[in-house]
């Protein structure tokens, strides 16, 4: 059988009082996940910790079947390969945003107002020289961008500069980053961009916060592992990363972001068309995430059910199993990832008595609760029986 894996990102949630006591998927319209549930297999997954609470990076590779404890490689080379920079071995990759301090390095804004055209400020850093380490810096996306340092004996064990929070001053972090992040710093506040917003009334990007160190070294490719030709088709650079270092191919769709207006029946289409191609085929949907930790937790019920209306193609497939779960559930209320059960439907292998597809409907499913790093093998024997 082929498999089609839907992750739909944070998609479990806490009760919300404004929704009658109810997540934003249990009072959302859902025909066809509740189609495709009543006819399948239900239960919950138990996301993978290695915090307090889930991570996206993390909960994915468990997903996979690959255990986080021998496997990750911390988020920045995930973000990397995302975005497209080749890494090598030894590679240590950073995330990075773009941000506003003050003259004391206290953070006025985490993404410098949201800045977007970031192009001109990543090439004057690029002529920055650092002695022990060549830099690559590559926009990803907004405000965000990745840094790559390589060289010989360059440590993975990198603290964060980036304090998380609004009025705390930047952190200090490895002395060959230290030096490249001051000299970045007298770079961007020099910079005619930043001159020019300035004037306009916008917050300049004058600082580099960096978190999420991580040192890149081969995985084990997903095909060879499991005996599967496989693909991936996502929005967002970091399911892209993840996907790519274990080997599967990206499939581009036109329109595909991680928002909520991406290219849904696109994605949709195309993950249906890859199943001619492809043994395996690893949709990721991304907005029900931030929606959550937007607060915004109607929005999330309306992009369930966006989802939802462009699952027809889907619902005549033969001899396919269809996997519908996420990576972590998002709490609105809370504004984060957080611990609770991840509802999971498997539709084209056995049946049993769920109606609908929701957090507390599928507590009543034939799977029961299971651990999400052994969700591939119970794939595999549904596969085989």
């Amino acid at each position: 059988m082929k498999i089609l894996l839907i992750i739909i990102d944070g998609l479990s949630d806490r009760p919300i009082p404004q929704l009658g006591n109810k997540t934003p998927l249990e009072v959302a319209k859902t025909p066809k996940l509740d189609f495709l549930a009543k006819r399948g297999i239900c239960g919950l997954i138990e996301p993978y910790l290695m915090n307090e609470r889930p991570k996206s990076d993390i909960c994915h590779l468990a997903l996979f079947g690959y255990d986080p404890k021998i496997y990750y490689l911390g988020r920045g080379p995930y973000e990397a390969a995302g975005i497209g920079i080749k890494l090598r071995e030894g590679d240590v990759a950073l995330r990075v945003n773009f941000a506003t301090v003050d003259e004391n390095l206290k953070v006025i804004d985490r993404r410098a107002g949201r800045i977007e055209k970031t192009q001109p400020l990543i090439k004057a850093l690029s002529r920055v020289k650092i002695k022990g380490a060549n830099l690559l810096l590559k926009k990803s996306y907004g405000h965000r961008a990745v840094l790559v340092l390589r060289g010989k004996n360059i440590s993975p064990t990198i603290p964060d500069n980036d304090p998380q929070k609004v009025g705390e001053r930047v952190r200090k972090t490895a002395k060959i980053l230290d030096e490249f992040l001051d000299k970045a710093h007298q770079i961007l506040e020099n910079h005619p961009l930043n001159k020019k917003r300035i004037k306009n009334g916008l917050l300049p990007a004058n600082y580099l916060l960096v978190r999420g160190a991580g040192q890149f070294r081969e995985t084990p490719s997903f095909n060879k592992r499991y005996g599967f030709s496989s693909c991936c088709i996502a929005g967002g650079g970091l399911y892209k990363g993840i996907a790519k270092i274990l080997g599967m191919d990206l499939i581009k769709v036109e329109g595909a972001t991680g928002f909520a207006n991406t290219n849904l029946k696109g994605k949709i289409l195309s993950a249906k068309d890859a199943l001619k191609k492809y043994d395996f085929i690893f949709l990721h949907i991304k907005a029900a995430d931030s929606l959550a930790e937007d607060g915004n937790f109607r929005g999330k019920r309306d992009f369930i059910e966006k989802i939802d209306k462009n699952l027809k193609p889907l619902l005549s497939l033969k001899n396919v199993l269809i996997i519908v779960t996420a990576d972590h559930s998002t709490c609105s209320l809370l504004k984060r990832h957080c611990r609770e059960p991840i509802p999971i439907l498997i539709y084209g292998n056995g049946q049993d008595l769920v109606k609908e597809f929701s957090e507390k409907a599928c507590k009543k499913g034939r799977l029961g609760k299971i651990k999400q790093l052994d969700l591939t093998p119970r794939i595999l024997k549904l596969t085989s029986l």
